[in-house]
């Protein structure tokens, strides 16, 4: 398999996972202007699925050091593999929380207090579970982020009551994004657990435990398996707009818009990918905050692009910016922490 052993470069790979992170939300945008938000889902699983399986018989089966894929798959403890799989199954019930929230309540608001309320528990869960990290400049970099959430969830409520929507709906919004951030924050723990430590002297990989390659797709399954149980509950009993037909993925769909869901689960599960492998030169801590740093990503498509703070009063904007640099400094702060 292909490993990572350089801080900088598991750095840039940490900024990937950043850009993937907080950019595979705009295919649900696209997607969202003719498929329901739980159609989407169904072919955003395949895409997450489908990337982590090339991904292992390619970067993850090449190379002399560690073992390929099938060869690890065969040698791996059930309890390694249990692991990864609940890994994500946790991470799709608040995925699938937080698709919901940007379908109610917008991309730049869900993200940043969704994901990045997940940063601030995903930090702390990770380092309880690997015991890697700078406790000090970790909890400085997690703080920073949480006031970010914070001015974020401010700049939301001026947008809503100037134009007279601070509704259920809207709380509705902010709700099911902090409850979809609190369950997130633990999903990573999971897979960051079941990964075996590697050996770059001698190429050995430590034997029971899963690559970060095998590690992600066990992940990967769980969330597609999973996805039959809880995003059916979401057609049947959605959290926002009408039920939705078992049959309409299958009669209503075309190529183009499949093609979108998959491309969005893809993008996301590159970030995924590059997030894993890039921890044991990092620390599995500081890549998930990181990585998490999508936030601000998500923040930045969502205000410039999807324009959804345009009729905000003014002073807003201030808000804002203090948003962005709270984020900046935040996330400069965690890559500083091994430094």
């Amino acid at each position: 398999m292909i490993t990572v052993q350089s801080y900088p470069i598991a750095i840039l790979m940490c900024v990937i996972t950043m850009i993937c992170w907080g950019s595979w939300g705009n295919t649900q945008k696209l997607a969202s202007k003719s498929w329901r938000f739980q159609l989407f889902y169904w072919d955003y699983a395949i895409g997450v699925l489908l990337f982590s399986l090339i991904l292992a018989f390619t970067m993850g089966s090449m190379g002399e050091g560690g073992r390929g894929f099938l060869a690890d798959v065969s040698q791996a403890d059930s309890q390694w593999i249990t692991s990864a799989l609940i890994g994500g199954v946790v991470f799709n019930i608040s995925n699938i929380l937080l698709v919901v929230a940007i379908d109610i309540a917008g991309l730049a608001v869900a993200f940043p207090i969704g994901v990045g309320l997940a940063l601030a528990v995903g930090v702390i869960t990770t380092y309880m579970a690997t015991g890697q990290g700078n406790v000090p400049m970790l909890a400085i970099g997690v703080a920073l982020v949480v006031v970010a959430i914070i001015l974020d969830a401010v700049a939301y409520g001026k947008l809503q009551k100037a134009s007279g929507g601070q509704s259920k709906s809207s709380a509705k919004g902010i709700i099911i994004s902090i409850i979809a951030g609190l369950l997130m924050g633990f999903f990573y723990k999971y897979v960051a657990q079941a990964m075996g430590s590697y050996d770059a002297t001698t190429g050995v990989l430590e034997a029971g435990k899963l690559s970060p390659y095998t590690a992600v797709v066990f992940f990967s399954l769980g969330l597609f398996l999973s996805n039959f149980v809880f995003n059916t509950i979401m057609m049947v009993k959605p959290l926002s707009g009408e039920p939705v037909g078992l049959t309409d993925y299958f009669t209503k769909g075309n190529l183009r818009v499949h093609s979108v869901g998959i491309l969005g689960g893809m993008i996301w599960s590159c970030g995924m990918n590059f997030n894993i492998i890039a921890a044991p030169a990092a620390d599995p801590a500081l890549a998930y905050g990181l990585g998490q740093g999508a936030t601000l990503v998500s923040a930045l498509w969502g205000v410039f692009i999807w324009k959804e703070f345009k009729n905000a009063p003014p002073g807003t904007n201030k808000i804002l910016g203090l948003m962005f640099l709270f984020f900046i400094i935040g996330l400069g702060v965690l890559v500083a922490s091994k430094l």
